[in-house]
Formats: structure tokens, sequence, C-alpha cells
């Protein structure tokens, strides 16, 4: 068949009868149907798809949804769905900004334990948006994105920095327990340290250069971790040896040195 006469001359019976012929019931007509129909559970849909080559999935998600609110309300019994990757991955970045906001509470809670003391848990914690701005600023200088191995790096670094800032407290407040001005103990604290506080962000620093700079193949997958592993740890040292000692003095500068404990075979306790 080539034509739509041909389709009217169809017969419409069996046997050896020729009439009658499709086109004496019906008319024939050029038109337009759709191809194939898509199902999810049952329900029809429609699926629109683009290219976003060269974007990342980030700008491509408020893209799509910047063009659905363009779109307005959708007609009655229409609903809109946005499917694919751009869900889970929004799902999975609130996850880990919960995470890890939850473990910053928590190092706060378990240090004011430790410490007795709400003031050098706050001192400790003080790097924590130093790693955080220096995370930034490496992903922008590097052109990378954020993502789930970028949140990763960022948590790496928090966990080192926090564990360099307790070694500097420890030692810093020890110094001011024995009757060294906070000033002096803050600056005494950070000298001492300086080298094992240096020692462990070089160390990680140097282990973690190999998977920045992306050698090897497939290795752009785990480069944002090492990007910001190395953002937030140059930051923190920055912070910690340099900062961090004005922040002790300004926040334990009118501490008392009794110490807050309860046990009795505490010599510095007022219970002892």
């Amino acid at each position: 068949m080539i034509s739509i006469a041909d389709l009217q001359n169809v017969p419409l019976t069996a046997g050896t009868a020729q009439h009658p012929l499709l086109g004496d019931l019906a008319q024939v007509n050029y038109g337009t149907v759709v191809g194939e129909y898509d199902r999810y559970n049952g329900q029809r849909l429609l699926t629109l798809t683009a290219n976003v080559v060269g974007e990342d999935l980030g700008r491509a998600a408020a893209q799509v949804n910047a063009a659905v609110a363009r779109a307005g309300a959708p007609p009655r019994g229409v609903t809109v769905s946005v499917r694919g990757q751009i869900a889970p991955m929004n799902q999975t970045l609130t996850s880990l900004g919960v995470g890890l906001v939850l473990a910053v509470v928590v190092i706060f809670l378990l240090l004011s334990a430790n410490f007795q003391s709400m003031r050098l848990s706050f001192v400790v914690l003080a790097t924590v948006p130093a790693v955080v701005a220096g995370v930034v600023l490496a992903l922008f200088v590097t052109g990378t994105t954020l993502s789930i191995e970028s949140f990763m790096g960022a948590i790496m670094a928090i966990g080192v920095a926090v564990a360099n800032s307790i070694l500097f407290v420890i030692f810093a407040e020890q110094n001011r327990m024995e009757g060294a001005p906070a000033s002096d103990a803050g600056r005494s604290g950070a000298q001492s340290r300086m080298r094992p506080i240096l020692m462990t962000s070089m160390a990680m620093i140097a282990g973690m250069l190999p998977m920045a700079l992306a050698i090897g193949t497939g290795a752009e997958e785990t480069a944002p971790l090492g990007r910001a592993v190395i953002g937030g740890l140059l930051a923190s040292t920055v912070a910690t040896l340099i900062i961090l000692p004005s922040v002790f003095s300004a926040v334990q500068g009118s501490a008392s040195t009794q110490s807050p404990s309860l046990d009795p075979d505490d010599p510095r306790s007022a219970h002892a």
C-alpha cells in the first residue's frame, strides 16, 4: 500500500466478495498519532529529555526546576514529577549535611564532658568555620563542584582539624592551670604543639595530593575528596596555629583555675 486509495479499496468481508470496501464505510485521511505510550506503575506518562553536556547535575536540576516553574500549573489530572538522579542526589546531600551537623554537635557534647568546660569545647570547634572556608575556596579555585566526594572530604578535614585543636587546647589549658596568663598559655600551647600539628596536617595533605591531581584512569571521580581535604586542612592548620591562640585567650581570659570536677580526689576541685 502506497496511498490512501489503496487503503480505501481494502475489502471488509472474507471470501470472494469485493464489497463493502473500507472506503464505502469510513473516511480515510492523513493524521498524527502517538507512536509510543510510556507507563510507570500503570500510569501513563510523557517523558521529556534534554542534552545536558557540559553541565553538572546540580545546575541541570536547577534549570529543570526553573523550566517547570515557568511552565505554570499543570492541567487538571496532570502531575509533574522530576525523576532520574536528581532526587537521590538531593536526598544524599541533605543526609550528609544533617550528618555533618550532628557530628559537630556530638563532638561538642563529648568535649564538654571531657574538659568539663563548654568554653574549651567552643575553642576546639572554632576551627570548623576555617575548614569549611578552606574547602569552599579549594573547590572554587580548582573548578570542582560540591558532590558526595567533596562532602566526605570536608568531613575528613573537620576530623583532623578537631584532633589538632584538641592537642593545642590540652597543652594551652595545662599551662593556664599552672598559673600562666591565658594569652601566654595560648601562645605557649601553639609553639609547643606546632611540630605535631604540622606533621599531622602535612602528612595528610601529601597523601591526598595524588588523588587531588586525578592521576590515572577514572581518578576524576575521587579527585573532589582529595581537593576538599587539602583545602580544609591548609585553612585549619593556619587557624589552629595563628587564630586559635587568640580565641583561647579571649574565651579563657576570665576563667577560674579551680576545677569544676566533683571528684574529691581532684586536688583542684572545690570538693577536695
